[in-house]
């Protein structure tokens, strides 16, 4: 049982924990449901979508590295909201980040909170972004936005954790590499995963 506040409790058995890596899982996360799904957002909503469909859960936990340059290194984040950072259709009259005739705000608000943890805006673009200085997110991954807009779509609950594996500057490759193993561990014991 995880219980992400006093009044949401879900079983383990129900809970997919949707990973892009192995390596964000390590070996914390072996006898729970879990799910990887490569790197992009073609690729996660492709594996999610047939997740829903074979496995049914009763709630969705994205977890993953993510860079920042507002949260230190070694934070974990949960992120309520999600931009699809790489959508620009202005020169259409759109907003930005906002995808044309989809019905979904270029802010998208969708997750559960847990107690204690910082909240951030996750940006989810197709490149491993290494010059972050937009301010509308604070936090940049490459999945978790596609994940989202599904979960909610379906109407199934979805918490996302992100732990920062770098500063998307410069140093964001070679520091993404020493410390995203470092993520299993992290979120084992926010959530208490003994395994």
């Amino acid at each position: 049982m995880i219980a992400l506040n006093q009044d949401c409790k879900y079983p383990l058995e129900k809970i997919l924990f949707v990973f892009a890596l192995e390596s964000e899982a390590a070996d914390v996360f072996n006898k729970q449901n879990k799910l990887f799904t490569g790197i992009g957002k073609i690729n996660a909503a492709y594996e999610l979508t047939k997740a829903i469909h074979n496995k049914k859960p009763d709630l969705i936990i994205n977890l993953g590295s993510a860079g920042s340059s507002t949260f230190s290194k070694g934070d974990v984040i949960c992120c309520t909201q999600f931009v699809q950072r790489d959508m620009d259709v202005r020169g259409l009259g759109y907003e930005l980040y906002e995808t044309p005739f989809s019905g979904v705000p270029s802010l998208l608000q969708y997750g559960l909170k847990i107690e204690k943890l910082p909240l951030g805006i996750c940006g989810t673009g197709d490149n491993f972004e290494m010059s972050h200085n937009e301010t509308k997110y604070n936090v940049v991954d490459m999945e978790a936005y596609a994940l989202a807009t599904i979960a909610m779509k379906e109407n199934i609950p979805f918490v996302c954790l992100k732990y920062i594996s770098d500063s998307a500057d410069d140093n964001a490759a070679d520091d993404w590499a020493e410390s995203v193993h470092k993520a299993a561990h992290a979120f084992g014991k926010i959530l208490q995963i003994n395994d």
